[in-house]
């Protein structure tokens, strides 16, 4: 017998990382929201690995905190090392990642939900979404029968759609780490006319930490100045005593191990019919698809401060527990190692994101939305942001205005959703900096000057942040315009200061800004020729250097980005009908109607369309006058 309990504005199902954005989203925006998850112990898990950015994952961060997030303010609350990567290297691929202690990230994230007005909490599985007789949302259903009538929903299911955790013969229809499994919501969708996909991801085995031997290992230090997450912290309150994280390798005896055994592995069995992440491949996969290789590096980290367990990153794995002891153990500093928790692979349904508008609403739910891993994504940073622009969109459907969409131009999530609405994607979807075309001007540094506005208009930067944000972008005009307008000799003085920095002479003047761009000065180096400096916050002189420094190549992205926007512009209306345009081939007339891209920009990105179907479909958009 169904029950019916108070309504609410928003449900989000699913308090992972991409529930937790999409639910604090709505609530700090003023709408009733609901946050349904399987367990209140499990809110804001980490059931892989245990830390928070990394390559193209921290600008996704830090992205996400300058639209007013909330994942890059917990990690800087609970990181127990951080560490600037790729710093040797351009700042367009300078990506921050922090080592979390897993419980303390939950603990804190799900203190934040429990505190935020407008926000309830609820354990529980839903198994239905509700719609009126329009087709929009107008309910969940949940397990016990009990019905919660609201306007729109998010569906941020993870990993835990009809999962299954697998290693060896064992097979357990569970979630992540032992947690229970939504097994029913996959149907409903599919009676909703939703496709659904099987993908599968995995996890390594978690090691005693007193069973290592650490002095066979290279020691992984963080780094002395903490770089925070989030553009409201400051570097100096973060100080605080990080852990180590440890460097080992596998060996030819490792490899024997696996590929002795590799009939018992279910991906090689049979066993696994979902598809894993090609960029993230378990242990056994890098052992046959690069026989070449005589060693893989793990990396052995702490999954907090108050446990033992350590986790083996690099060496996921779904092979029998007897042979994951056994090559475990052949690694240099793991010959006695114990394992707490097995290795295991894990299937799971999602679907496919071509079902969603570049807005993350359904085509053919109206209302309803969805964020993470259930887009086919992998990665708390890719879920996070997917949640926080699923939760930011639901609320503007509520609100009946325009719904927020970067482009791949304005950031990295605007990459990351483009590329799940719009191409197709045959394995879980991985943020890589080689996918962004403008990745020289979407640098994790600028983050709050590209899209804190886009979060004030949104609501969800408060006015002094946003104050804060066009000071600091006048002061770096200000600066940039002083010192491209500072007239330097070729004098002594000057030559003195630059032979000493092994730094060439010059021989007629040149401009402050003209030093600044060679490879080995700075704008900070060049203090002693510029007296009439004024001191400037770091974050402010950061962004002089580099705007100085690339200026050349940053022009041409911008220009690239022009001629990309135009494209963007072109919009086409959602029921646009391609079968009036003549002279469209078959495979892209499908594939237009499958996807029905927003933009012509979107529809050049859709695979099967060519250039001549584009170009055919804006001469009859033109000829129509549609876009105008």
């Amino acid at each position: 017998m169904s029950y019916t309990y108070e309504s609410y504005d928003v449900v989000v199902v699913g308090a992972g990382h991409a529930g937790c954005e999409a639910a604090l989203a709505c609530a700090r925006l003023g709408f009733e929201t609901l946050l349904f998850t399987i367990s209140n112990d499990s809110i804001a898990l980490m059931p892989c690995n245990p830390n928070i950015g990394g390559s193209s994952k921290g600008h996704l961060v830090r992205e996400l905190d300058a639209l007013g997030g909330e994942m890059g303010k917990n990690i800087d609350k609970t990181f127990i090392q951080s560490k600037m990567l790729n710093a040797s290297k351009g700042p367009a691929v300078h990506s921050l990642r922090a080592q979390a202690d897993k419980q303390e990230y939950s603990r804190e994230m799900r203190k934040t939900l429990e505190n935020t007005d407008h926000l309830t909490l609820k354990q529980g599985e839903v198994v239905d979404i509700l719609t009126d007789e329009t087709g929009k949302v107008c309910g969940v259903r949940t397990y016990s029968d009990a019905i919660y009538p609201c306007k729109t929903a998010v569906l941020c299911t993870g990993t835990y759609l009809k999962a299954r955790c697998i290693y060896g013969e064992v097979s357990n229809y569970t979630g992540p780490n032992g947690l229970a499994a939504a097994n029913y919501l996959s149907d409903a969708l599919k009676q909703k006319g939703i496709e659904i996909v099987r993908f599968k991801t995995g996890t390594p085995a978690r090691i005693d930490k007193r069973s290592i031997d650490f002095s066979k290992m290279e020691e992984q230090f963080g780094d002395e100045k903490i770089v925070p997450f989030s553009f409201t912290n400051l570097d100096k309150d973060l100080t605080k005593e990080q852990v180590s994280c440890w460097l080992t390798y596998t060996n030819e005896k490792t490899h024997e191990i696996i590929r002795a055994n590799i009939d018992r592995s279910p991906l090689y069995s049979g066993n696994i019919k979902g598809i894993g992440p090609r960029y993230c491949p378990s242990i056994e996969d890098k052992v046959v698809r690069f026989p070449d290789k005589e060693r893989h590096q793990l990396f052995v980290e702490p999954e907090g401060n108050y446990t033992n367990e350590m986790y083996i990153s690099g060496a996921s794995s779904s092979l029998p527990e007897d042979v994951q002891v056994a090559f475990y153990r052949t690694v240099p500093g793991l010959e006695h190692a114990k394992i707490v928790r097995n290795a295991y692979a894990i299937e799971y349904d999602c679907i496919n994101p071509n079902e969603l508008k570049a807005s993350l609403e359904f085509k053919k739910v109206p209302g309803l939305f969805a964020g993470g891993q259930i887009n086919g994504s992998s990665g708390y940073e890719e879920a996070a942001a997917q949640g926080l622009m699923a939760g930011i969109n639901a609320a503007r459907y509520l609100q009946e205005k325009e719904p927020i969409i970067l482009d791949r131009s304005q950031a990295y999530i605007g990459v990351l959703i483009d590329d799940l609405v719009t191409k197709e994607n045959h394995e879980p979807y991985r943020m890589m900096t080689s996918r962004a075309e403008y990745r020289l001007i979407l640098r994790q540094d600028n983050a709050d000057l590209r899209l804190t506005a886009i979060g004030h208009e949104v609501g969800l930067i408060d006015d002094e942040r946003n104050a804060w944000v066009e000071a600091k972008r006048e002061m770096i005009a200000a600066e940039i315009a002083r010192c491209s307008g500072i007239l330097l000799g070729a004098n002594q003085r000057v030559n003195d200061f630059l032979e000493a920095r092994g730094s060439t002479p010059l021989n007629t003047g040149t401009t402050l800004a003209e030093l600044i761009r060679r490879p080995e000065l700075c704008y900070e180096d060049l203090a002693e020729l510029d007296p009439e400096r004024k001191p400037l916050p770091a974050a402010v002189i950061q962004q002089v250097n580099i705007e100085i420094k690339y200026e050349g190549y940053i022009s041409r992205q911008k220009k690239q980005v022009t001629a990309f926007q135009k494209l963007e512009k072109l919009r086409i209306p959602e029921d646009f009908d391609y079968d009036l345009v003549p002279s469209l081939r078959l495979e892209a007339r499908q594939k237009l109607k499958s996807v029905r891209p927003h933009s012509i920009g979107q529809a050049s990105r859709i695979s099967g369309v060519s250039p001549a179907d584009v170009s055919v479909l804006l001469v009859f958009m033109k000829s129509e006058r549609i876009h105008e």
